[in-house]
């Protein structure tokens, strides 16, 4: 059996803060509203039942079992005339009760439903930093997402609480707690904090596992905690790094808890899935030699985009429109990194009313970054394989990027006129540069369907905005 010896592992004073129900809670607060017990969802087109669930408070979720991920149909009440949907409990087994409408139809019409914020979100955010950065210099701290990040406070514990005769366990438990207090008091947020006097894999399981469970809304996990504590997590999905695909792997080397994977063969998991198979050993054993100041940063091999439609596209030209808008976008965004594309690849998704696979398909191409070339290769990809049906959700991406200053070329080109779309591209590039993307488009912009002007108002990856471009 192997055995480690965590007397020789590195120990670092980690809190990872999770602010509790993050966006709902922005919105409660600028309602003046507690976040703890006020019934709010904030949903995309928050005007019908198209829209989806982006983020909920926790009585929200209580209430009505849902999470963050959902759509506005899966709700058991309509959104727009707040009255019971029987049908949302059909397949739930769950019988129909007087008493079961009448609650669903009191929270509904107590339930305010807002449509997001990003900008807003984004400014609570940057207050939240700069409170963190008032107990760690800059290098130790790590967002994690917008509502989430790591502080490693090993220097400075002894800084805020100097008491020789406490521990640092307790230390650390007195400055997370000044955190959560100068939080609370400028944004009205509560948070959450998982803690660890080892690393900051064991501060994130305690936050997933139980900080989220106490009244203080914190806990702390160290070595001493791996067999009780770590070992104890009852599904493999619910510890950090496993998904369904994995777990259904581990499972055929019979493999079905943390302990499980905890106590099996190291070089046999190896085997099986190469270095992460070593690494989910190792984190199952409660160890994780990362550095909050050493953030990893994944090569980048393409570019893309992706949007869900705000009602289901049926005319193949308006699909074809917000298709072509994308291409533009993300043709804009590879030249600004100096690349070139060598491979296209498209998504399309079907209503949900449709039985119909979604589209995946891809080219390879010669190396280009100019948008007209690359349009065209995204339509003639989409228009080889999609035969009709509603679409809800599009995708594209550029990969296989290489330098702008690798080009072939065949007998075939037209020399002149490449060059000329590439110094056509420049221009119109410097153009948005100095003025926004939308100072030059195209008047198919103004047609029905058209999602460029839209879109542009909408900031972040979370709504698919226009990343990156100004």
């Amino acid at each position: 059996m192997t055995y480690i010896d965590y007397s020789r592992e590195p120990k670092s004073d980690i809190a990872f803060v999770d602010m509790k129900s993050f966006y709902a809670s922005v919105e409660c607060v600028q309602r003046r509203l507690n976040p703890l017990d006020t019934s709010l969802c904030v949903m995309s087109r928050a005007d019908n039942s198209s829209g989806l669930i982006l983020a909920a408070s926790p009585t929200f979720k209580k209430v009505f079992g849902k999470e963050n991920v959902g759509r506005a149909r899966d709700l058991p009440f309509d959104i727009v005339t707040r009255k019971f949907k029987p049908e949302a409990f059909k397949t739930k087994g769950i019988r129909i009760t007087r008493d079961l409408v009448a609650y669903i139809e009191d929270w509904a019409a107590k339930t305010l439903i807002v449509p997001p914020r990003m900008a807003l979100y984004i400014e609570e955010n940057l207050k939240i930093q700069e409170i963190f950065k008032n107990y760690a210099p800059e290098e130790d701290i790590h967002p994690y997402s917008i509502d989430e990040g790591f502080i490693d406070l090993t220097k400075s514990l002894n800084y805020f609480v100097p008491d020789q005769n406490l521990s640092r366990k307790t230390k650390l438990d007195l400055v997370s707690a000044k955190i959560q207090r100068d939080i609370f008091r400028e944004t009205g947020i509560f948070s959450t904090i998982g803690m660890s006097n080892a690393n900051p894999l064991l501060a994130k399981l305690c936050l997933d596992n139980e900080a989220k469970k106490t009244q203080t809304m914190r806990a702390n996990w160290s070595y001493e905690d791996v067999e009780s504590k770590v070992w104890a997590i009852g599904k493999l999905t619910d510890f950090w790094g496993i998904g369904k695909r994995t777990e259904k792997r581990l499972n055929k080397l019979r493999i079905f808890s943390v302990k499980d994977l905890a106590k099996a063969n190291p070089d046999r998991l190896e085997k099986e899935f190469g270095i992460i198979g070593l690494q989910l050993w190792f984190h199952a054993n409660g160890v994780d030699e990362s550095k909050v100041t050493k953030v990893y940063k994944p090569k980048s091999k393409g570019l893309g985009n992706s949007q869900i439609l705000p009602r289901d596209y049926i005319d193949q030209d308006q699909i074809e429109l917000v298709l072509g808008e994308m291409a533009d976008q993300v043709a804009t965004r590879i030249r600004r990194l100096g690349k070139r594309a060598s491979v296209v690849r498209i998504y399309i998704g079907y209503s949900y009313k449709e039985n119909l696979r979604p589209i995946n398909a891809q080219r390879t191409i010669d190396p280009t970054n100019a948008s007209k070339i690359l349009k065209d290769h995204v339509l003639k990809l989409f228009r080889d394989h999609y035969f009709g049906g509603a679409v809800r959700s599009v995708g594209l991406s550029y990969d296989k990027l290489v330098d702008q200053d690798f080009r072939t070329f065949s007998f075939f080109d037209d020399i002149e006129n490449i060059e000329k779309m590439e110094r056509l591209d420049q221009t119109i590039d410097q153009i948005r540069d100095a003025f926004g993307f939308l100072s030059i488009q195209n008047g198919s912009s103004l047609m029905e369907g058209s999602r460029a002007i839209e879109r542009s108002k909408l900031i972040g990856g979370h709504c698919g905005g226009l990343e990156g471009i100004k």
